[in-house]
């Protein structure tokens, strides 16, 4: 692949070690990558060559991934930024998605986690440029909540509500070989994985939980035909069920389908 052809890939971290570590794990023919020690030094270096993706920490001194986030979006609507969170921050990770991060990585995480999810936010653009002109989507049903790019929530009463994988999430994805769903009974929080597919690349996508409860049951029909997921994203491929334990709070951090 030719130079000017890779997609050029910007990691922002203020230990060096971690940058480094970032980069050697997806560097390849088709990326170029280069590397920020702050959030000033990102701005500059995106500023000069507007990068495609923005691998960047959540907290570092002066500008924060937050910020960086916010700077970056306002003048590049169309950049992929995600975010590297450790586990006290995934309430504000959560609230990046929320903000236009294509998702997040919680520490610690595999290079194959790393390279699954910078894989699926090229899919994802590759996906948006081909739909132009093609028959709309599958729309989210008014009235559920979702984390953006990831889950589904429908609230069926005071404290109990359906999850699901929202389609953007699954075109993003190659062909299912595996889904790992929560057991019965486990309690699951808000931002923390609550099941995962792996795909026929091998490639194993985590999908966050978009609130924190009891799971009260399952799909088991999805574990013997995975194409309901696809089929039926919003219906018949739901994923589990839970009781929830902090809905009013876990709303504040979703979005919610007109």
């Amino acid at each position: 692949m030719l130079e000017r052809t890779k997609r050029k890939i910007l990691v922002v971290d203020d230990e060096i070690t971690v940058c480094k570590s970032i980069r050697q794990a997806i560097l390849s023919d088709e990326y170029s990558v280069d590397m920020a020690l702050s959030g000033e030094e990102a701005l500059k270096k995106d500023e000069e060559k507007s990068y495609d993706l923005v691998i960047t920490d959540l907290m570092m001194p002066g500008i924060s991934g937050l910020d960086l986030l916010r700077e970056i979006k306002q003048s590049r609507p169309g950049v992929i930024i995600i975010m590297v969170t450790g586990y006290p921050t995934i309430k504000t990770a959560v609230e990046s998605v929320k903000m236009g991060a294509f998702d997040y990585l919680p520490k610690p995480f595999t290079p194959a986690d790393l390279r699954g999810l910078v894989g699926r936010a090229f899919k994802k653009a590759v996906s948006e440029e081909k739909a132009e002109g093609e028959v709309p989507e599958p729309r989210i049903p008014a009235g559920y909540y979702y984390m953006l790019g990831h889950t589904w929530l429908n609230v069926e009463g005071e404290n109990k509500a359906t999850v699901g994988v929202l389609h953007d999430f699954l075109k993003t994805v190659g062909i299912i070989t595996h889904l790992e769903l929560p057991k019965l009974n486990e309690a699951i929080s808000q931002g923390d994985a609550c099941g995962k597919i792996t795909d026929q690349d091998q490639f194993t996508h985590r999908i966050w939980s978009p609130a924190s409860g009891r799971v009260i049951e399952i799909n088991t029909r999805l574990l013997e035909d995975f194409t309901l997921l696809r089929r039926s994203p919003y219906s018949d491929g739901f994923l589990f069920r839970i009781e929830t334990t902090q809905l009013e709070e876990d709303l504040k951090g979703l979005l919610q389908a007109k």
